[in-house]
């Protein structure tokens, strides 16, 4: 049985200066650390099992579907018939398992630079990756992604950067810099699309990452389309910035709900529990504060950038 009175049986996630978020957990499956980061693997009682690196949630399974569906869909039913995709980190295998629904895909490179995390997950998490990791058309690269890109020269019809947050020091700092989206915009086919998940988004802490995201990415590519979900593990509504050559993420908000769903019935292999076309508009529908913190963010940048769109 567990104590909920002991600190030892909850995990507790700062989520900002005076908040927490804490779940019962009921098993730990792992803890430990890698070479780059902190590592727990547990059972909780709300979120079921989830996955914990450097005390920050990544995923969980009562909603990590949420989460890898907003992440990967949208761009890979914008693009019209994405055959090559890269993916960098996803270590659970969850956003390979979306990328690979599509039947048009023939290859996906996926790159995570914790080997650790990776062997612990295609272990324990094994309903967050859905056999993914056995799928022939996935290649699995233990290297930093952005080595990875600068040494091979092939082109990709969509990126995915599934990293954790961009802490300074972190092991993911360098996939959010302008340096680091402008070589990713070279590894793009002439209309490929490139995604990242990019952090909080709610009233109090939209600038914190999702604004200062969409105006280094609308930097380096010249347009860019954010959007929102609602992520329970997380604890807060949590932002998406796709990016690439000017008219190319603007296919995503000009998508109808009709489009997106006759897009899934023809190139999808399995079915979504998440994003549909009305779920679609609901995400493009972003609230006025943040309209208006992106619109603020845009006016830093647009005399020394004037393709930068939103």
């Amino acid at each position: 049985m567990i104590d909920e009175q002991s600190p030892s049986a909850w995990h507790t996630e700062f989520l900002e200066p005076g908040l927490v978020q804490q779940a019962v957990v009921t098993c730990v499956l792992f803890e430990g650390r890698s070479a780059h980061q902190t590592i727990k693997i547990i059972d909780t009682q709300p979120f079921g099992r989830t996955l914990v690196l450097d005390d920050r949630v990544q995923s969980a399974e009562a909603d990590e579907w949420v989460y890898h569906e907003a992440l990967v869909q949208p761009v890979m039913l914008a693009h019209p018939l994405p055959r090559r995709v890269f993916i960098a980190g996803g270590g659970e295998g969850a956003t390979a398992r979306e990328v690979l629904r599509h039947r048009s895909v023939g290859e996906c490179v996926m790159v995570d630079l914790d080997r650790e995390v990776l062997d612990l997950c295609k272990r324990h998490l094994p309903n967050h990756h859905a056999g993914a990791f056995d799928d022939p058309r996935l290649t699995l690269h233990v290297n930093d992604a952005v080595a990875y890109l600068r040494a091979h020269d092939g082109l990709f019809d969509v990126i995915v950067i599934d990293v954790p947050d961009p802490l300074e020091g972190g092991p993911a700092y360098l996939l959010y810099t302008e340096e680091f989206y402008r070589l990713a915009c070279t590894r793009l086919t002439p209309r490929g699309i490139l995604v990242t998940q990019a952090g909080p988004a709610a009233p109090s802490n939209v600038t914190e990452t999702l604004t200062a995201i969409n105006r280094t990415m609308g930097s380096a590519l010249g347009e860019t389309c954010a959007y929102r979900v609602f992520v329970p593990s997380f604890g807060t509504m949590w932002g998406y910035v796709a990016a690439g050559r000017p008219g190319t993420p603007s296919a995503i908000a000009a998508a109808t709900p009709e489009q997106i769903d006759a897009r899934i019935a023809e190139r999808l292999l399995t079915p979504l529990r998440y994003y549909d076309g009305r779920t679609h508009q609901g995400m493009l529908g972003l609230p006025k504060y943040v309209r208006q913190a992106l619109a603020d963010e845009r006016r830093v940048i647009t005399e020394s950038n004037p393709v930068y769109a939103v």
